[in-house]
């Protein structure tokens, strides 16, 4: 059985790689380390499909080292003792730990020492954060690099490569990609060269030649990619970016990028990542500036729940234009953080004798409560008296904007009553 187009296209020296430039291009890093032969154990991480296995190959290609690929998830303590004699035997192999991030530390234990004597040259492959999910006795044996989405044009490149190869690619066919096809393939794919060349070489095998050609249009190619490639893990890093930049977008009162990161969130369908994050904004970021579109999204996410996707596009769509066009303000978020703050750092400080629980028989004794004012027996529903602990006593955590009409009152009324506490 023949192996896929994207396989057999990997790069066999660094030339051949597609992107990423800013580490193989002329006189950069990883490039350097191959001509000085001076290499050492990497992490790659990016999304899927951009070439960190490409990069690796290519190592192997312009070393002549060999190249085994392992999957940290589901390859055993037993495989990695196979690399490792076998790494005895030639002097060094070049080790492609895909999924790194999820190597437990038997595994990492075992390797640890084949990565100190050089034996094995580890290149891990991530879609993670390293920082935050690959163990720290491998990660700190290893440069970590990152690796981008590619663009259209290193698409491009290698779909022309593809289509040249007659050995490895399809070169042996009659492929005529027209412009609208190609178009298509290389922006629907969004910097996923693996999804591109596999939707060529599906629509080039499942499209019957017309008097001796294949036509590959955008027809073809929507039909053959289907799904426009989108990261969407829910659990990995691009799934919290794509969620972040929906946040910022809002915040930043975007409409039309919050629109086009709501959407991406609709086409891979995460529902409750979107319904979530939309209450969490309208409490953060619009908060007091307008108390009442909490309740507008609270009510388009209940809308939203009840309709299911598609239609539930639709009340979404309102509740992201409402909180971006809404005014702004994180005071609330503001002050209750100073305030677990100023508790983890030991300001609390003992409660007033005058705000203890005073229904118990001792508590008078105690003095607990004995010189309480309860504020509705006074004109205005206010009377000074201490309710801060004495160490945090004029300690302000709240500190209003002037953004949106009901926190403009608010603050007037917060400055009336600080005036009043401080006897003015």
């Amino acid at each position: 059985m023949q192996q896929p187009l994207a396989f057999r296209m990997r790069p066999r020296n660094l030339d051949e790689v597609v992107g990423q430039q800013h580490l193989v291009g002329p006189d950069q890093i990883i490039r350097r380390m191959v001509q000085a032969h001076r290499l050492t154990s990497m992490i790659l991480y990016g999304p899927p499909g951009t070439g960190k296995t490409s990069i690796a190959s290519a190592i192997a290609g312009a070393t002549k080292y060999s190249l085994r690929m392992l999957n940290a998830a589901t390859d055993t303590k037993k495989d990695l003792q196979i690399v490792a004699e076998e790494a005895k035997i030639s002097g060094t192999v070049i080790l492609l730990l895909d999924e790194i991030h999820r190597l437990d530390k038997t595994k990492q234990d075992f390797l640890l020492p084949h990565l100190e004597s050089g034996r094995i040259i580890l290149v891990g492959a991530t879609t993670e954060n390293p920082y935050m999910s690959i163990l720290p006795a491998i990660r700190s044996r290893a440069q970590i690099f990152q690796v981008y989405p590619l663009t259209p044009d290193d698409i491009s490149t290698a779909v022309d490569r593809a289509l040249a190869d007659p050995e490895r690619g399809l070169g042996e066919y009659p492929v005529d990609l027209t412009q609208s096809g190609r178009d298509y393939l290389v922006s629907a794919t969004n910097g996923d060269l693996r999804s591109a060349l596999n939707a060529l070489e599906l629509a080039t095998l499942s499209t019957p030649a017309v008097d001796g050609q294949i036509t590959l249009d955008d027809r073809v190619m929507h039909q053959s990619l289907q799904q426009r490639a989108l990261d969407g893990d829910a659990n990995g890093d691009a799934h919290y970016d794509l969620i972040s930049a929906f946040q910022k977008s809002i915040r930043g009162s975007d409409v039309d990028a919050a629109l086009h990161y709501l959407a991406r969130l609709i086409v891979i369908g995460d529902l409750p990542s979107i319904m979530r994050r939309l209450l969490v904004i309208a409490y953060e970021d619009i908060g007091l500036a307008n108390p009442q579109t909490a309740n507008r999204t609270l009510n388009a996410i209940d809308a939203a729940q009840r309709l299911g996707l598609p239609e539930a596009r639709i009340p979404l769509a309102n509740a992201v234009i409402d909180l971006c066009l809404a005014p702004k303000s994180n005071t609330a978020i503001s002050a209750i953080d100073a305030a677990i703050a100023d508790i983890r750092k030991g300001k609390a400080g003992a409660i007033p004798d005058d705000l203890r629980d005073a229904h118990y028989k001792s508590a008078q004794a105690l003095g607990h409560g004995v010189n309480y004012k309860l504020p509705h027996d006074y004109p205005g529903g206010w009377v000074r008296q201490q309710y801060l602990p004495q160490k945090l006593r004029g300690t302000h955590y709240y500190t209003p904007k002037q953004t949106g009409k009901y926190e403009q009152a608010l603050s007037q009324r917060l400055e009336q009553l600080r005036r009043l506490q401080n006897g003015r």
